[in-house]
């Protein structure tokens, strides 16, 4: 959810800069409870400036307990609940107009293809029988030069703007009050205080974890928050965040050590079968740059080959493409469902699981128990 956003699924900033935040939303996680010595920057920042902590859930939790405000939230109703705090900030005006015009996308021009359909929840080019979208038909429209088109007023009608606008202003505080349980006057209270944000000497940063990361909605509900904070211009800034904590172990840190298997390091790719040179696999993976975009990816060949000169150190040089060749070529990269899938077939020899306890983390624990059962062998690394 914050890799097509952001450029890698991590927190966007790191936990000792929330101490710059003037106001922290928790609301998915209960850090204060599970991630207590990160969760003391929040406190610390309270101590030092004043901030101010909100926390949203369902239950009265340990961070509920330590917070200035607490919305008891029906549950479920996560996704009514951003959708109010978007439309009340593009509503009233509060939104950081500088930042949003020139640091995202909500000047770009969509194509007239583009619909929305309130009545059935679909999109345009919604095929019933595939279950999938012709998200062709929501891209933007080109100029001559290929580039896409804007209007920096962000008054056209088909701008990203003016579409978010009009999507999102179906949740007024009346809705966002019958759907999520939490009265008026306070939703609107919080609304205020996250506005306040957007001011260029305010900042918001957000906490969440696997309350939104295993919800049903958890694509669309980190994709909310991303557009509100991006409408505030709270990313980017000391303070200004979205911080996706994870579960109660550093889950995060394997993902940004490659400790899960479709990323090497840095959350670069590692190669494919048919990438059996440093060029192939850099071409294929780099995005071509388009003009007005930072476009973080474009440096993927200069990460790449830092990684290897960090690997292979001497051994890594220009002439053998630094030592690329040692990499193993996969045909593919497969999911944890594969692995316990190969596993239940009889396919795998053996498991190593670090950190984890596979019988309590995936559906279908009698399918995982006969698999385990066909293994030759298996390690376990644990406290």
């Amino acid at each position: 959810s914050l890799a097509p956003r952001f450029g890698r699924g991590a927190m966007t900033n790191g936990w000792n800069d929330i101490k710059n935040a003037d106001l922290i939303l928790v609301m998915g996680g209960n850090p204060a409870e599970n991630h207590p010595c990160g969760f003391k920057w929040a406190i610390k920042a309270r101590q030092e400036k004043g901030t101010k902590i909100i926390c949203v859930d369902p239950r009265f939790n340990r961070t509920a307990a330590v917070s200035d405000i607490f919305l008891q939230i029906r549950p479920g109703s996560d996704i009514a609940f951003m959708g109010g705090l978007i439309n009340y900030v593009l509503q009233n005006k509060k939104y950081n107009e500088e930042y949003v015009k020139h640091f995202t996308n909500a000047a770009y021009i969509i194509k007239d293809t583009y619909g929305f359909d309130p009545q059935t929840g679909l999109f345009s080019g919604y095929d019933p029988e595939k279950r999938k979208y012709d998200q062709s038909l929501w891209a933007y429209e080109l100029d001559e030069k290929g580039m896409a088109k804007k209007d920096m007023t962000l008054e056209h009608p088909r701008c990203v703007f003016q579409l978010m606008k009009e999507f999102y202003s179906r949740y007024t505080p009346e809705v966002v009050e019958k759907l999520t349980g939490i009265p008026k006057d306070k939703f609107l209270e919080v609304a205020k205080l996250v506005a306040e944000t957007s001011a260029p000497d305010k900042a918001m940063t957000h906490l969440y974890a696997l309350g939104w990361t295993h919800h049903s909605t958890g694509t669309q509900l980190i994709g909310s928050m991303a557009i509100l904070q991006l409408l505030l211009g709270n990313i980017g800034v000391p303070g200004g965040a979205i911080n996706a904590l994870r579960g109660h172990a550093n889950v995060q840190g394997m993902t940004d050590l490659a400790g899960e298997g479709r990323f090497l390091p840095g959350y670069l790719r590692p190669p494919r079968a048919d990438q059996q040179t440093l060029k192939d696999h850099i071409e294929a993976s780099t995005p071509k740059a388009v003009d007005t975009s930072m476009n973080y990816w474009s440096n993927y060949g200069k990460f790449y080959v830092s990684l290897l000169k960090a690997w292979f150190g001497n051994a890594a040089t220009p002439e053998n493409e630094f030592a690329y060749h040692y990499l193993p070529k996969l045909e593919k990269v497969i999911s944890m469902d594969e692995i316990l899938d190969r596993m239940y077939r009889g396919k795998m020899e053996g498991f190593v699981s670090v950190g984890m306890n596979i019988l309590a983390s995936n559906p279908n624990v009698r399918k995982i128990a006969e698999g385990l059962a066909k293994l030759k062998w298996m390690v376990v690394v644990e406290v």
